[in-house]
């Protein structure tokens, strides 16, 4: 048996080509889930009650059975708000005046990626980039652009929102 390594233990091009080799394994096995999958869908709607429906819509009784109690959000301009604080600021900002801003998930920048124990599932990441709107003149009109990192949780069977990091505003016009 001993033989049979030697020729791999002596040979750096063997060893770079296995190393190669583990590299992309380990890349396919933690790879971004397939936008078909059930999870994919799932966070995706997540995401749309989060800013169709609360944000652009100000339906704010759809926003806290969905975020963790121990919630936490962390804005690069902001600063960082809990759950109380994150959900009285989306009623006293953004939803004190609707209709004036809305925000759009940028197409196709929606990834998810599984965090597993134990092979067992209990959250994931969501990254995407998002674009803002605000009504000028009468027209909404794109504003700026930012992106944005979400760690979903499995409590009991339930998706929970539980961090977020939103980060790299800027602006931008149509």
């Amino acid at each position: 048996m001993n033989s049979f390594l030697t020729p791999f233990k002596e040979s750096i091009i063997l060893q770079t080509i296995f190393a190669i080799a583990f590299f992309f394994y380990s890349l396919m096995t933690a790879a971004q889930v397939d936008e078909n999958s059930e999870l994919f869908k799932t966070l995706k709607s997540k995401d749309s009650i989060i800013f169709e429906r609360v944000f652009n819509k100000c339906e704010l009784e759809k926003l806290a059975p969905i975020i963790a109690e121990n919630f936490e959000f962390y804005h690069d301009i902001a600063g960082i708000q809990n759950r109380v604080e994150f959900i009285n600021a989306i009623k006293n900002n953004i939803c004190s005046n609707p209709g004036i801003n809305q925000r759009s998930l940028v197409k196709e920048s929606l990834a998810v990626f599984e965090m597993k124990e134990n092979n067992v599932l209990y959250g994931a990441i969501q990254k995407g980039k998002h674009t803002f709107q605000q009504k000028i003149d009468g027209k909404m009109k794109t504003v700026g652009i930012a992106d944005f990192t979400h760690l979903w949780i499995l409590e009991n069977t339930k998706w929970k929102l539980k961090r977020v990091l939103s980060y790299n505003h800027k602006p931008l016009t149509e």
